[in-house]
């Protein structure tokens, strides 16, 4: 069968309760309208990612429609995925960039170099696994480690918004409306506006503070002007990668959570189709680490399989890639749009600090659910002394020196917790 060798099925299969294969396709017009909600779904964190290390939204969308072609070419259109902007990237960047966590990164180019090296590493990976298998990943990776990593990556962050990102008593009270409305919509409402918790909170808090700033004076007043002078077309300003070690050092171990990720994207997908997709993981992993280099190369964040689109697909049944394909090239269409980057730019610094909050703890949470989800026994001292340091060496931001190179927190925590991992699971 070639890639494009898509079986048709009608609506009437879905209303019977039917499943739509990786394989198969809807009528385009249907496979339109899936399009669009897929870019919805991956919409506000392919966008927040950006925005928190500094980096151009506009440019982070295009590339993420652009990655997301690439895997599906390298993968035959067999695996069904969105690549997005990847939050494990924005510790080690704002870590390599010193970032100060409000407008453009005056260091973007060094954090790029640094996704490139990672995305190499990641493609590496790839083809290894596509000549030997993923038993060694899981054999090195287990749910207790993956878990931890993964923990370590939101707590890592977590001072970044409550002491970067509030300069006043007011902002620190806007970032509790922040979060609070964020927590009311995941709570109070349903649908696609539930899976939309984090936009919809933005958008809410975004306008209470137009309110009590640009309407009763209490804190710094919105600025629309870039918003009502930006063109609705045209190209984004793109930014080219500079090379150092020490940053290449840093973000490069990032590779192990996309791969951990990818990796259980893919097994849940398998799980939820009855179709057996792992023998696509390896060039699933070279598809995401050539789209990973391939943003970078142009100013774009890394990119990662979205577990927001696996959601849809567990919704509504439909895992066809020809979704993707659409969502895809919808995704490049809004790049080239200075008008949606405006809008961005015009979010207040607190109110990405209350978003912030959420987006780092639930990362953090997530690495819990791993454990969870997995049964990890605690009770066994290995598992329990790989966590227990692992959260330390992250939260703490534990860094070592080789010669002109450091390994900050996320690295340290993440090649300490396989090395760990390794030397305490030998047999007595």
């Amino acid at each position: 069968m070639g890639m494009l060798d898509w079986t048709e099925k009608s609506a009437e299969v879905l209303q019977q309760g039917g499943v739509i294969g990786p394989d198969e396709r809807l009528p385009w017009p249907q496979t339109a309208v899936m399009g669009v909600q897929h870019v919805i779904a991956m919409f506000g964190a392919t966008v927040l990612a950006p925005i928190l290390m500094g980096f151009d939204p506009n440019i982070a969308i295009l590339m993420s429609g652009i990655g997301t072609l690439i895997f599906f070419v390298v993968t035959g259109g067999k695996v069904p995925s969105y690549l997005g902007s990847s939050f494990a990237f924005i510790g080690v960047v704002i870590a390599a960039t010193a970032y100060a966590g409000k407008g453009p990164n005056a260091n973007i180019g060094v954090a790029l170099g640094g996704i490139i090296a990672c995305g190499a590493l990641y493609t590496l990976i790839g083809v290894l696994v596509q000549a030997i298998g993923t038993d060694w990943i899981e054999r090195f990776m287990p749910p207790v480690v993956t878990g931890a990593v993964v923990a370590v990556i939101g707590l890592n962050l977590a001072s970044i918004p409550v002491k970067n990102m509030a300069a006043s008593n007011f902002d620190s009270w806007m970032q509790v409306v922040t979060f609070v409305s964020v927590g009311l919509v995941a709570v109070l409402t349903r649908g696609m506006v539930q899976r939309l918790l984090i936009l919809v909170g933005l958008i809410v808090a975004t306008l209470i503070y137009a309110v009590l700033t640009n309407g009763l004076g209490m804190g710094k007043p919105m600025d629309l002007s870039g918003l009502l002078n930006a063109a609705w077309f045209g190209a984004p300003a793109f930014t080219a990668p500079v090379f150092t070690g020490n940053a290449m050092l840093m973000i490069a171990p990032v590779a192990i959570i996309l791969l951990a990720e990818n990796l259980g994207h893919i097994k849940a997908v398998t799980a939820m189709t009855g179709k057996n997709l792992d023998v696509y993981m390896g060039r699933a992993f070279i598809g995401d680490g050539i789209a990973t280099m391939v943003s970078g190369s142009a100013g774009g964040t890394g990119v990662t399989t979205y577990a927001e689109n696996i959601g849809v697909m567990a919704a509504t049944k439909i895992y066809s890639t020809a979704v993707f394909l659409v969502a895809a090239l919808i995704a490049v269409l809004l790049g080239f749009s200075p008008k949606f980057g405006a809008v961005i730019q015009v979010i207040p610094l607190p109110v990405m600090g209350g978003v912030s909050i959420v987006v780092f703890g639930l990362i953090a949470v997530a690495g819990a659910k791993i454990w969870v989800d997995n049964k990890v026994d605690f009770s066994q001292n290995k598992n329990l002394i790989v966590a227990a340091i692992t959260l330390v060496l992250g939260t703490g931001d534990f860094t070592l020196k080789f010669g002109q190179f450091a390994l900050g927190g996320i690295g340290t925590a993440t090649f300490g917790a396989i090395l760990l991992y390794a030397l305490l699971n030998r047999k007595a």
